[in-house]
């Protein structure tokens, strides 16, 4: 469950940048950004 958590933060992650990169920085890309912190944060706690 932890690394499908990381997959999913990094594809996000990485799907913003590319967003940004691509000067199309609408509100849709931050929320993916927003939702990769989250999803990160989770797999931190919940291992910890």
């Amino acid at each position: 469950m932890r690394s499908l958590l990381y997959i999913i933060a990094v594809i996000l992650i990485i799907g913003w940048a590319i967003g940004v990169f691509a000067y199309s920085a609408t509100g849709i890309i931050h929320v993916l950004l927003v939702i990769a912190i989250v999803a990160l944060l989770l797999g931190v706690i919940r291992r910890a």
